[in-house]
């Protein structure tokens, strides 16, 4: 098996040291929002690992910046689909995107509150409540409290797990790195079904 993740884990850790750590997490997060395929989880877990007495700041600040990615992606689903559509095609969202499409016309608010806490690909939720027009105040609301749920479990977690998880953290990671890929991709799956 690639042990992609024990790479990306040694490589996190040592950026969690950085003294630009928090823009660093700030930016993974913001760009999975709305583009970027890795969640800001694979950063955010090792973080609080290497700073545990910063867990909820972290928490915090991956919160935040994913709220404005997705508010980046409400804009690209809002103003610039017909820009971004050959794009989302071409990278295999659009079905899941059709989808969130009918989801949002049934339950608007909830389908971005679910969004927000599972592994499901976020940023076509977010694009998808922008090409929608779905109201922008409950848009961010419903970010704001699954991204949030979803991150602060994360981080107090590990930080609660501390010293304790870190060898066994170190040694599933991969597994864990790459069952959460398979997860994504079930739910990318199910969601074209």
């Amino acid at each position: 098996m690639t042990r992609v993740f024990s790479w990306l884990y040694d490589r996190t850790l040592a950026w969690a040291a950085h003294r630009h750590a928090a823009w660093l997490l700030a930016a993974l997060s913001f760009a999975e929002s709305s583009f970027f395929p890795i969640p800001p989880d694979v950063m955010l877990a090792p973080m609080v690992l290497a700073r545990p007495q910063r867990w909820w700041r972290l928490a915090v600040v991956t919160t935040l910046a994913s709220v404005v990615g997705g508010l980046a992606g409400y804009a690209i689903g809002a103003f610039a689909l017909q820009v971004v559509e050959p794009l989302i095609h071409d990278l295999g969202y659009w079905s899941a995107y059709q989808t969130a499409r009918t989801w949002f016309a049934a339950w608007g608010f909830w389908v971005v509150l679910a969004a927000g806490f599972s592994p499901i690909p976020y940023k076509v939720f977010t694009i998808a409540a922008g090409a929608m027009s779905l109201a922008l105040a409950p848009f961010v609301l419903a970010s704001a409290v699954g991204r949030g749920a979803r991150f602060v479990l994360v981080a107090a977690v590990v930080a609660w797990g501390g010293p304790r998880v870190e060898p066994w953290l170190r040694r599933y990671v991969d597994r864990i790195g790459w069952a959460s890929v398979a997860l994504i991709v079930l739910a990318v799956v199910v969601v074209r079904l």
